[in-house]
């Protein structure tokens, strides 16, 4: 992205509340042109109303919105050809085909007939939906739901596309599939602006991610320097045995852990799991020998690379376990 190149999307000092709750205080990005931007943080962060305001449903307390050279402060549609939105929710019609409702919000946007139903063709086609484009939309597996609800939101060739947790709820393969057309369609050239919890999913997609929780941005730069101060860390996760009672027992050995091993950090991620930290390499044969020593058996201990999941938690000073419950609440995107 050339550093002289209008921003697609550039915010200053958004805020807004709802009543006593203040969902969004005072943010700053901008959005380079072309590019695919990340929003992470949990649910209730305020990705969504953040969303919201930059596409005109909501209008902000204060602060000021740009999309390209048009000030949508004011005037909160103006830019509203420029856009395309897909909801975490889809907004399309059941009882319609999947070509229906394609040619209908091509319709909302001031595409003819013939059009429309090309346009409506060819996404189909792009979004291997074809074979269901006569099928009504109430019968189409969540995957397909999503994938025809973003190529409505891009019926009209829009330059910026918003997406609001476009995987949540559907199952891995579907997951990879949408993240394929999703990175795509942004080499194509369309500027994407991505609100996720997936951590991986940010990592995989996103160029700049900036990180929010309860309506501030805590972080905001490209995943390559996020990751930087990782790089010379390093990591190992010892993996228990299936079947055993491992975490209570993890949990009583954190205090002679600690002192057997002071320059090593031990948090325990998930039930059987032992993560460690430390600023040297990690001798593993000792750690393992310890652990079995104290009864517990040991399946694996593989190195851990560094991931934007550790920046996560370094910066919003939230522990793993809250996205990790996210995931599983709203089902597993992979």
């Amino acid at each position: 992205m050339p550093a002289e190149s209008q921003p697609a999307i550039a915010v200053s000092r958004l805020s807004k509340s709802f009543g006593a709750v203040r969902a969004v205080a005072g943010v700053d990005f901008t959005v380079g042109a072309g590019e695919l931007f990340g929003f992470l943080g949990p649910n209730g962060a305020g990705k969504t109303t953040i969303i919201n305001l930059l596409t005109g449903l909501a209008r902000p307390d204060a602060g000021t919105i740009r999309v390209g050279d048009i000030d949508c402060t004011a005037r909160p549609r103006a830019a509203q050809h420029l856009l395309g939105v897909v909801p975490d929710e889809s907004n399309l019609y059941p009882e319609l085909s999947g070509f229906d409702n394609l040619c209908f919000c091509a319709a909302l946007y001031g595409l003819g007939k013939k059009e429309r139903q090309t346009r409506a063709e060819e996404l189909l086609a792009a979004f291997e939906l074809s074979g269901a484009a006569a099928r009504k939309f109430a019968g189409y597996s969540k995957g397909m739901k999503r994938r025809l609800t973003i190529a409505a939101g891009i019926i009209h060739r829009p330059a910026i596309l918003f997406l609001d947790e476009p995987t949540t709820g559907i199952d891995v393969a579907s997951a990879r599939r949408l993240r394929q057309l999703i990175a795509q369609l942004n080499q194509d050239g369309t500027t994407i602006f991505l609100t996720t919890h997936y951590i991986e999913e940010a990592e995989r997609l996103c160029r700049r991610i900036a990180f929010i929780v309860e309506g501030r941005i805590v972080g905001c730069d490209t995943v390559a320097n996020l990751l930087e101060p990782e790089r010379e860390k390093y990591g190992l996760l010892v993996v228990c045995s299936e079947g055993m009672p491992a975490q209570p027992g993890l949990r009583n050995l954190q205090d002679k852990l600690a002192a057997a091993f002071p320059d090593l950090a031990f948090t325990i991620p998930a039930p059987e799991q032992l993560r460690v930290e430390a600023a040297a390499p990690i001798r593993v044969a000792p750690l393992v020998r310890f652990l079995e020593e104290a009864g517990i058996e040991v399946a694996e201990a593989r190195r851990l690379r560094p991931t934007l999941e550790d920046v996560f938690v370094k910066i919003t000073g939230l522990g793993r376990e809250i996205m990790g419950r996210e995931k599983e609440k709203r089902g597993n995107g992979g």
